[in-house]
């Protein structure tokens, strides 16, 4: 498996943020001081965190000068030289735990301890950057880090410089290995939604269920056979229940018809005589008074 970017950028910016704060560190070039009185003019004065060299064009570099002003017992000075060793020590656990993690003897990079070191180294740079942007920042205030007085001047010198970027190299390596816990961080979320909850979910107003009791619905389809209301198939073999709608309108009736004519005997019948016709039609005029009307 090829290694992430984000641990081979941090595994290289990381090592030279070790060197250059190294030499920061160790190096007598905090402050630069020039234009003495008594002096040459090409004499310049370096100040660092243990040790001041005094230094001429026409001569090698002289160490080991004695402190007259008091440098030494500074307060950014003595701050300086703890929180430097410090991130010197920092940066070292680092670096061994992202060799570790990154690489070493597997073939799959250990994420979680690759963005452990890049916490660790990203914390070292923050150690070294403090006491670097202290120091310059009462760089001129001859009162907190002495100095003698004017015609004197005072510079920024080159240990200094290299403090500033050890200490960004730092924190641009340490953040680069730090996103190596980004997988990991996405694989433990997923786990947890899907992990089962531990004990029963407190109700909340989002998750108040309502059981809203169901309106009886007349049922839309009907089923009727020969008029008669029927209820539906599931409900057949049931109790009797009391009918619900309206029925279908019954057929009307369907008219009688007699194919026997009544009348066939009277007519085949001879009249005898008047009086016998009119005895025999009597009753038969009786039955229908509206006649006369007519």
């Amino acid at each position: 498996m090829r290694t992430p970017v984000v641990m081979t950028l941090g595994m290289v910016l990381a090592p030279c943020g070790l060197l250059l704060n190294l030499t920061s560190t160790l190096a007598p070039g905090w402050r630069l001081l020039k234009g003495f009185l008594d002096q040459p003019v090409d004499v310049v004065l370096y100040q660092g965190l243990w040790d001041m060299c005094r230094e001429q064009s026409s001569r090698e570099r002289e160490c080991g000068q004695p402190d007259e002003w008091g440098y030494f017992a500074a307060q950014p000075v003595l701050v300086a030289r703890g929180l430097m060793v410090t991130s010197l020590a920092t940066t070292a656990l680092g670096l061994l735990l992202a060799t570790l993690g990154v690489r070493c003897w597997r073939d799959e990079p250990h994420c979680v301890l690759a963005g452990f070191s890049g916490v660790v180294l990203f914390a070292a740079g923050l150690f070294s950057l403090i006491p670097v942007s202290w120091y310059n920042h009462f760089l001129q205030d001859r009162t907190v880090l002495p100095a003698p007085a004017s015609p004197v001047t005072v510079h920024v010198s080159y240990s200094l410089v290299l403090g500033y970027l050890g200490s960004c190299l730092l924190l641009l390596g340490g953040f680069s290995l730090a996103l190596s816990l980004a997988p990991w961080c996405e694989e433990h979320c997923r786990r947890r939604r899907k992990a089962p909850p531990a004990g029963p979910r407190r109700s909340s107003i989002s998750t108040v269920h309502v059981d809203w009791p169901e309106p009886a619905l007349t049922p839309a389809i009907k089923y009727y056979s020969g008029g008669q209301h029927r209820p539906p198939p599931a409900q057949q073999g049931t109790g009797v229940k009391a009918k619900v709608g309206f029925p279908m309108p019954r057929p009307p009736p369907k008219a009688y018809a007699n194919p026997a004519n009544v009348l066939d005997g009277e007519r085949e019948q001879p009249a005898d005589s008047h009086g016998a016709s009119s005895r025999s039609t009597q009753p038969y005029q009786s039955s229908l008074p509206c006649d006369s009307d007519l």
